[in-house]
């Protein structure tokens, strides 16, 4: 295959040699065949002439733009070099267009990619001082409170310092919460895959959650309870972490007197476990961010309910390093509807 201009002057050549051709075979008809004497050496010359301007046009823009085409050809194209079924063996110059082309593209990509991650890293670094300075600003107070004559007083010393304590609590669960996001992204975090009985997991956690479910006057249930044991293949520590914030959130954002209903469905290879309020649910325009780090529908209620806003965050990327999904649904006010898979153990 030539390039669209070769093509062209090609055409043109050929249609000049075959008007010759032409012009020679009618002069030698009327003049005689001496003429060819004069016009052949001409006609070669022509030719000849043509054909090493052709040659040196062609190799003095070849060995001016194939080192730049080699160079691009060194430069990754997402990830990895061209398919070489997509040049073309005889076009130089259209493949530096394509390449170059196909070049810029992915730069634009990652120059947006790295927007985008400028973007979460100072939200991120914004949200975790925001979070951490409530505490220890709440230290701070309560520790200078106490040094200016408080601690003498028996009626706000051991107040403050359980204050004190809680908020240190806070910021540890905070600190503790983002290692674990970290490991669990850095994959230094090892899952340990046993069989165990997903619902009796689920059970255990209501066990531990029935105090707060009776506090708050939410009814905590299995609404759909097998008849026997679902065994599943999961690291059963951090599933149980999983059940126990989304039954929790439940919880905290239920409505007095409602309910917090746990579902198992079979899905094939695949269990399905689903965790469904009917609280005060979550607008549309909030859901795709849920999962985010410190990310807060309600943030004024979320800090009262003394959460980290790293809980569902955490809950993905358990899920997610098991190879497996989690999803959610919900309608203000009705509600939401939490379910992830988890693989079944034969």
């Amino acid at each position: 295959m030539k390039t669209y201009s070769s093509k062209f002057l090609s055409a043109i050549v050929s249609s000049v040699l075959t008007i010759l051709a032409l012009a020679i075979a009618l002069l030698v008809y009327h003049y005689g065949k001496h003429l060819l004497v004069v016009i052949i050496p001409v006609i070669l010359f022509f030719v000849a002439t043509y054909y090493s301007i052709l040659f040196i046009i062609r190799k003095y823009v070849t060995d001016r733009i194939k080192p730049i085409y080699n160079t691009i050809r060194d430069l990754p194209l997402s990830g990895k070099k061209m398919d070489e079924k997509m040049l073309d063996p005889n076009s130089l110059l259209l493949n530096v267009k394509f390449e170059v082309e196909e070049w810029a593209k992915t730069q634009m990509k990652e120059i947006e990619r790295l927007k985008e991650l400028e973007k979460y890293r100072k939200d991120f670094v914004g949200n975790v001082s925001h979070e951490l300075k409530t505490p220890i600003f709440n230290i701070q107070g309560y520790v200078l409170t106490l040094l200016e004559g408080g601690l003498d007083d028996p009626k706000i010393n051991k107040l403050y310092l359980k204050r004190t304590e809680k908020s240190i609590d806070r910021m540890v669960s905070i600190v503790e919460d983002l290692e674990s996001i970290t490991k669990l992204e850095s994959g230094e975090l090892k899952l340990n895959i046993t069989r165990f009985d997903i619902v009796k997991t689920v059970e255990e956690v209501l066990e531990m959650e029935h105090w707060q479910a009776t506090e708050s006057k939410i009814s905590v249930q299995i609404v759909n309870k097998p008849d026997r044991p679902i065994y599943v293949k999961a690291d059963k520590k951090r599933i149980l972490e999983v059940v126990t914030n989304l039954i929790v959130n439940g919880i905290k954002y239920g409505k007095k007197k409602g309910n917090v209903n746990i579902s198992f469905y079979d899905l094939e290879d695949n269990i399905i476990v689903e965790v469904a309020d009917d609280g005060i649910g979550i607008e549309k325009k909030d859901l795709p961010r849920i999962f985010e780090r410190f990310y807060r529908v309600d943030k004024s209620r979320s800090r009262e309910q003394g959460g980290t806003g790293l809980g569902l965050s955490i809950v993905k990327h358990i899920i997610e390093a098991h190879n497996q999904s989690i999803n959610v649904r919900s309608v203000l006010d009705k509600g939401t509807t939490f379910n992830f898979t988890l693989e079944k153990a034969k």
